[in-house]
């Protein structure tokens, strides 16, 4: 069994609540500090951080993935992400108290947790590699290689920032596909 279907099966019964937020809507501002764990059950947000100029989306979570400020959630500290919805979303809600003390209740628990922390840091590995090292065309190749599903939940100007490259580039790149 994967560890994130171990995980909800384990979360089943324990999430707090449900919300709904609407396109556009930001569920973590940066610069505060919001430490819960969200299921997403519908919808899709983006992870991003902004410089004088530009957002730069660095994760996507739709159906079926966790999201966190995960700065704030492993430092309690206010984030530098935003998190913001790219359609309606359907969220679950699990503090960070309630999360880590299931978590620490139970062993397995605590091995899939700390698989899924290793996991998403070798993700970002990969993620900085192909964002140094490979040309545009490349970096869209892995990442569609990686995750096809963004490329349905996703509006590609945000799969461009993630990637690194103009609209335009995913554009021709995605044209040339057919």
């Amino acid at each position: 069994m994967d560890a994130l279907k171990f995980l909800l099966e384990e979360l089943e019964n324990q999430w707090e609540e449900e919300i709904t937020i609407k396109r556009g809507d930001f569920l973590v501002r940066k610069h505060t500090i919001n430490t819960n764990l969200y299921l997403v059950l519908e919808g899709s947000l983006r992870v991003f951080i902004e410089d004088e100029d530009q957002d730069h989306t660095i994760r996507f979570g739709y159906k079926n993935s966790i999201i966190t400020a995960l700065d704030c959630f492993l430092t309690n500290k206010p984030s530098l992400f935003y998190i913001q919805s790219l359609k309606k979303c359907k969220l679950k809600v699990i503090s960070k108290q309630k999360y880590m003390s299931l978590i620490k209740a139970d062993v397995k628990c605590q091995n899939t947790w700390n698989m899924m922390l290793e996991s998403f840091v070798y993700q970002q590995i990969e993620r900085e590699i192909d964002l140094i090292t490979f040309s545009p065309q490349k970096r869209f190749q892995r990442v569609f290689k990686r995750s096809p599903q963004v490329f349905q939940e996703i509006p590609h100007k945000y799969i461009a920032s993630y990637l690194r490259m103009a609209p335009e580039t995913l554009s021709r790149i995605l044209k040339n596909l057919d």
